[in-house]
């Protein structure tokens, strides 16, 4: 089914006023991955967002949902989901109830395993708005105008994405991915408490990188560190690893960004998709 009808109320909050959360999931050969870890991302955003949690709201009531839109929508090999919450209509910025809706949506994509970008991103810092560290900072709120301006000046300065940072000038993550540093062959992300995004891809390299023995570490990246690293690559559920060639006259490889998409595949493959 096309979404080429009205679907949501004029009066829904997440349209009004952000007020509202979303997940995006990645489809495997017609089934959805990590469901439970994003659905334990989006209770624990409800909770920040004070919005009260339906008792049917677990782990195998979503991936039912999820796995019965993807049928119906015929999506037998690669796609992506979108999960949004909102709060219920009613109220200005006050609203009348901390009850919720749920959404859905299910599209198709080409590519029915991670594949690596055969060309790499340019990029630079995105300076003109900072991010703050907040409670939300770390959950995909519905809120996502820095990464909305972020993603507008990259393509007004003829780049692929810009770098988000923060009110300090350290660099969290992109406008749609999180980021990873390699160098001497050891991994550097920021860490959560920096205030960025916890993602689900980025704690799935974290894990494969232990269990084949890379270091990894959480520290803060200043935009020094981005010029003097070896690699650099960006995270995020839909794409896996996206490797980046260019930081303005800085350029890189992609040794270390073959290897994880190569990890992410062969972990996908052994396991049991969703029946975790």
């Amino acid at each position: 089914m096309e979404n080429n009808g009205p679907t949501l109320s004029s009066a829904n909050r997440g349209h009004l006023y952000g007020d509202g959360l979303f997940e995006s999931i990645r489809i495997l050969k017609g089934k959805p991955i990590n469901v439970e870890i994003h659905v334990l991302r989006l209770i624990e955003g409800m909770n920040v967002l004070k919005m009260r949690l339906p008792n049917y709201f677990t782990i195998d009531f979503f991936r039912e949902k999820i796995e019965e839109l993807i049928k119906k929508s015929q999506i037998n090999e690669g796609g992506r989901v979108r999960l949004s919450i909102d709060r219920a209509s009613g109220g200005t910025y006050k609203p009348d109830t901390n009850e919720v809706t749920y959404y859905i949506e299910a599209y198709p994509i080409e590519h029915n395993e991670f594949t690596l970008n055969q060309k790499g991103l340019e990029v630079d810092l995105y300076t003109a708005v900072r991010k703050p560290n907040n409670i939300f900072s770390n959950f995909k709120t519905k809120n996502g105008l820095v990464y909305v301006m972020g993603a507008i000046e990259a393509k007004e300065k003829g780049l692929d994405d810009l770098l988000i940072t923060d009110e300090k000038g350290n660099v969290l993550e992109s406008t749609n991915s999180n980021l990873f540093l390699v160098s001497n062959g050891v991994l550097y992300t920021p860490g959560l408490d920096e205030g960025c995004l916890a993602g689900t891809m980025r704690m799935t390299i974290i894990n494969l990188a232990i269990e084949n023995k890379v270091k990894v570490y959480e520290s803060t990246i200043t935009p020094q560190n981005i010029l003097i690293a070896d690699e650099i690559f960006l995270t995020n559920a839909i794409n896996g690893v996206v490797w980046v060639s260019g930081y303005r006259t800085k350029r890189y490889m992609n040794n270390n960004s073959k290897l994880f998409v190569s990890l992410l595949n062969n972990h996908y493959s052994n396991k049991t998709i969703e029946k975790e």
